[in-house]
């Protein structure tokens, strides 16, 4: 067993600070919350830079696949900076999920390589058509879709994080020759994909109905099984990274309130009562990026440690990230409350990621059956 490298390479650094630069200067928080009163499913704009003219997109894809060559801890890194500033783009689910499943197909089909090419490039925005609630596990979700006798697909299925707007869905679904995981193009007029009300606006959720849509078989049976429990295993542990930057930023936006507000005479992060929560926080946050880097440094390893990683840093990133936030909205007294602030942004989006891919709750049954810990019972 290799140990595990937290920290951050030279190269790392330099892409953090090339996103960070980008999105500060075309995502602040005005941008974002304009975005979220657009009613549009993302920033179309801003993915073209982030994921086409950056070449973020393709991260995870090899170089002779069209893609970077790049691991998941880079891959982390985007994450950490698309939570430092809520951004609304589609890279958790299109470049992380979508890309993560075609990659456990046979690449060497030129059907699965040419939609693997268009993801990479950022060109085309997938999404893996599962319940945004599905806790990875050892066995790949049940599929609500079902292949017709003519090869068409038909079913529904709800609550899809990143199905408003992609082009193409990646669908698990059961027929005569068994699971089987498909693409289907959403310009099909037999594809519905129904918007729902979802507390993040900037990763909206969306129900998808399919009745007898078009589609391709990309990988059956065991592959196909294996591309989206890895799929889903590789997007918790990255959403980790999220809540990291989700996480940071709150804590930033804190200390730097609370030095600049004033009561009776002095600052109030001067305030002893303060000055313990943050540094409570302070001390979660460093424990979230550990184990947030130990899940993206085992994924681009390859670590036979990756369920017990994703399990680890699920479990507590998540919690971490909603404590953030909701102490930022708190110590920012009446303007954290207001629709103004950002602070609003960065909660929603932590609550609705702490049920994404699993709640802590399910990633801790997770880790106990893993590490064959009994469950308390009575």
């Amino acid at each position: 067993m290799s140990t595990p490298d937290l920290l951050y390479t030279e190269a790392e650094d330099d892409l953090r600070a090339a996103v960070r630069s980008l999105l500060t200067d075309r995502c602040p928080p005005a941008a974002v919350l304009s975005e979220a009163e657009s009613g549009r499913a993302h920033d179309p704009a801003l993915w073209r830079s982030l994921g086409t003219e950056m070449g973020t997109a393709g991260l995870l894809v090899p170089d002779k696949l069209g893609g970077q060559g790049a691991t998941a801890r880079e891959a982390a890194v985007v994450m950490e900076e698309l939570g430092r500033a809520v951004a609304p783009v589609p890279y958790l689910t299109s470049a992380v999920v979508a890309v993560g499943a075609v990659l456990g197909c046979d690449t060497g089909e030129a059907a699965v390589a040419r939609l693997l090419g268009a993801l990479a490039e950022g060109r085309t925005i997938g999404a893996l058509a599962v319940p945004a609630a599905t806790t990875p596990g050892a066995t790949a979700p049940a599929a609500t879709v079902r292949v017709d006798g003519d090869g068409t697909l038909s079913g529904r299925i709800t609550h899809v994080a990143g199905a408003a707007g992609a082009d193409v869905l990646l669908v698990p679904a059961d027929g005569p020759d068994g699971y089987g995981l498909y693409a289907v193009e959403t310009t099909e007029a037999s594809v519905s994909v129904e918007p729902l009300t979802s507390l993040d606006l900037t990763r909206p959720l969306a129900a998808v109905t399919l009745t007898g849509a078009p589609a391709r078989r990309l990988a059956d049976a065991d592959r196909a099984r294996a591309a989206v429990v890895r799929a889903l295993l590789t997007g918790a542990g990255l959403l980790a990274s999220e809540q990291l930057g989700v996480a940071e930023w709150c804590l930033t936006e804190t200390v730097r309130h609370t030095k600049e507000r004033h009561q009776f005479g002095r600052p109030v992060g001067s305030f002893q009562a303060l000055k313990h929560r943050m540094a409570a926080l302070y001390l979660e946050l460093v424990s979230a990026r550990a184990t947030a880097r130990h899940a993206a440094d085992a994924l681009a390893a390859d670590s036979p440690d990756v369920p017990v990683a994703v399990a680890v840093a699920q479990a507590y990133c998540g919690q971490v990230a909603v404590h953030a936030a909701e102490e930022c909205v708190q110590l920012h007294g009446g303007i954290g409350m207001t629709w103004e602030h950002p602070a609003h942004l960065y909660l929603k989006r932590a609550k609705s990621a702490e049920i994404l891919l699993g709640t802590p709750g399910r990633h801790r049954q997770a880790l106990a059956d893993l590490v064959d810990l009994p469950t308390p019972t009575g």
